[in-house]
């Protein structure tokens, strides 16, 4: 079979479209009028599966709703069933209503605290508060958005390059790609833990016992609260391994300053291994913390990002001043701002 590379047009034709999908607005009255071809990656595959690859920034789920709403066209034949096998070479159009989620990859110019950049890459220290990726509820004004505005390149990748995220209310550092094989090359090397990552915190409880803390404890979904992540057994519940180191940088009668270097990287893993051991972070409601000191948010900052860079071979190593909140948390503590960098 001769190579069929997939298609979707990006010239829309903008028309008159009443669809009753709940995730298009009702007051929605355009509609984009968009052509597909069906490539060889896409043969064989039902067509709700076919056009989620086409069409990425919608969902699956709307999508099967817009084949059975008869939206979906194959020449004079209309495409009602999900179901329906594809083959390499078909051709058709399909009319999409926009969605908060269909809207949510466009570029938003925003400050980006860029600490470094090159053509391959590029390292940022994130505000909290920033949400790093789309997602329901927060599908404008993203870290993603911001990306997209800064290098137009960007849309020509996954996830506008983004390879490891952190939490919304999380700061610090974060690397980005800028090209394809530089970010196939760095998530090699996430997944081989060839990326050293390690955040500073503020916890609750005065720490006891040795300096350093090694934990091991697989992380799943909470199955009392899917809201949240948990240390689960994995014998009885789903979930994957996860290792954190804490390290006591000073210690009080409020709670502790700790260095956390991560060794995976599992959803909320610090948050959710450092209230495991009884210390759970300051602001951190979620798992158990309480807003004091000031900080209102968790008390966690991305501090130290190095690694190899995949292509000059480069070793490259960042480091995030302690924001201003987390600061004035210190000092509420009696830890003075040049007393915990000479700690460092």
């Amino acid at each position: 079979m001769n190579q069929q590379k997939s298609i979707i047009s990006t010239d829309p034709v903008i028309e008159d479209f009443d669809d009753a999908s709940e995730e298009a607005p009702e007051e929605a009255s355009q509609v984009e009028l968009r052509a597909w071809t069906i490539g060889t990656d896409e043969h064989g595959l039902r067509l709700d599966r076919a056009l989620s690859a086409l069409v990425p920034e919608f969902s699956r789920s709307y999508l099967q709703q817009l084949i059975e709403a008869g939206a979906v066209t194959q020449g004079a034949l209309t495409l009602r069933k999900p179901a329906h096998k594809v083959r390499a070479g078909e051709r058709g159009q399909i009319e999409l209503r926009p969605t908060p989620q269909s809207q949510a990859f466009l570029p938003e110019a925003m400050a980006l605290d860029i600490v470094y950049e090159d053509e391959h890459l590029l390292v940022l220290n994130k505000p909290a508060g920033l949400v790093v990726h789309p997602a329901p509820g927060n599908w404008r004004g993203t870290l993603l958005n911001g990306l997209l505005a800064h290098d137009v390149k960007a849309a020509q990748l996954p996830r506008a390059g983004i390879v490891h995220r952190l939490d919304k209310d999380t700061s610090g550092l974060m690397v980005v790609a800028r090209t394809r094989a530089t970010m196939d090359a760095l998530v090699k090397l996430i997944a081989a833990r060839e990326v050293s990552r390690q955040y500073l915190a503020l916890a609750h409880q005065p720490w006891s016992g040795p300096a350093r803390r090694e934990v091991e404890g697989a992380i799943g979904r909470d199955p009392r609260n899917r809201l949240r992540m948990a240390v689960v057994d994995l014998q009885r519940q789903p979930g994957k391994p996860a290792k954190t180191t804490f390290d006591l940088l000073h210690n009080g009668e409020q709670g502790c300053w700790l260095r956390c270097t991560l060794h995976t990287g599992r959803t909320h893993q610090i948050r959710v291994h450092a209230a495991s051991i009884g210390h759970p972070l300051l602001a951190d409601t979620l798992y158990g913390g309480m807003p004091t000191a000031g900080m209102l948010r968790q008390a966690l900052h991305a501090w130290r990002l190095a690694f190899i860079h995949p292509v000059s071979g480069r070793e490259l190593v960042f480091q995030a001043d302690v924001p201003q909140d987390m600061r004035e948390a210190l000092a509420s503590w009696g830890v003075g701002y040049n007393a915990h960098q000479a700690v460092l």
